[in-house]
């Protein structure tokens, strides 16, 4: 199942954010370096969004029943939003952070391990980030590709951090607090921007992959089709629930009208990525 594809990549995710987080943590407090230790928690988040991918995409699979007949497709988007509002808070304890340092200033211990290390989690961050995006795109999961842009602030926030550390070197150690300040900056817009994305499929947007072009190559390539209106969609990508009204030859019997429908349906859904259920409307052609 699609569900458990995009699990077995959030695991393995996870596995590498918790191994970069980790690293990032101890040589960054050794250094004493705050945007390294900021840039230490934006990794150790992407760990806990894994954790929140998988219990989400868990009971996101399970079947409808009588109190959800449509799924559990919108959990994943919950935990879209989770992950954006996580994403606030850990910015707002950074800019605290970064605040604090700029105001009281340690200039922390520059030396090549510490510099090794960020290029090191640079690199992972690199193949972690590309890896997640190809599946979230291959498997059409809306959670997986808002984690994935999560994993690539990563590889941004590291090279500021290592920037950081040349001006540092270049004796602006205030360059440290600022950069951890542009950070903080950093995870609250995508912060932002994950919650506006899952703030779309909540409202039934049709910002959805429902070419009108395509849908209506389809509907008038069908045979006894007059014409058509109202075309509506709404979901996520890789679930995506529309409505069509369809006009036919009033003269028709329900029989026939009843299996145009049915054959509008089954062109959409062969063709419209990503479409998961269409109600077909059978209405008289006014100008039969």
């Amino acid at each position: 199942m699609q569900g458990d594809r995009v699990q077995r990549v959030f695991v393995i995710v996870l596995i590498l954010n918790v191994a970069v987080a980790v690293v990032k943590a101890v040589f960054g407090v050794m250094a004493g370096s705050v945007s390294m230790v900021a840039d230490a928690l934006h990794s150790g988040f992407d760990s806990f969004s894994n954790v929140v991918g998988i219990v989400a995409m868990h009971l996101a699979g399970k079947p409808p029943d009588p109190e959800h007949p449509y799924g559990h497709g919108k959990i994943e988007t919950l935990g879209t939003l989770v992950i954006g509002a996580m994403l606030l808070l850990t910015a707002a304890g950074i800019l605290l952070e970064g605040y604090g340092r700029l105001i009281t200033p340690i200039t922390p211990e520059i030396t090549p391990i510490t510099v090794g290390v960020m290029v090191g989690t640079l690199i992972t961050n690199i193949i972690v980030s590309t890896y997640e995006r190809r599946k979230g795109e291959e498997y059409q999961s809306q959670i997986l590709i808002a984690d994935s842009l999560h994993t690539r602030s990563d590889v941004f926030v590291s090279t500021a951090v290592l920037g950081g550390f040349l001006a540092i070197r270049l004796g602006y150690p205030a360059a440290d607090p600022i950069i951890a300040l542009g950070i903080g900056l950093l995870i609250a817009r995508m912060g932002v921007g994950i919650l506006y994305g899952a703030a779309e499929v909540l409202i039934d947007s049709m910002n959805l992959p429902c070419d009108p072009a395509l849908v209506r190559a389809v509907v008038m390539d069908t045979p006894g089709v007059a014409g058509y209106h109202d075309f509506r969609c709404r979901g996520k990508p890789g679930e995506i629930f529309a409505d069509i009204h369809v006009t036919v030859d009033p003269a028709l019997s329900i029989a026939r009208a009843h299996a145009i429908s049915e054959e509008v349906e089954q062109r959409l859904k062969e063709t419209v990525p990503g479409l998961a259920e269409v109600v077909v409307h059978i209405e008289p052609d006014d100008s039969a």
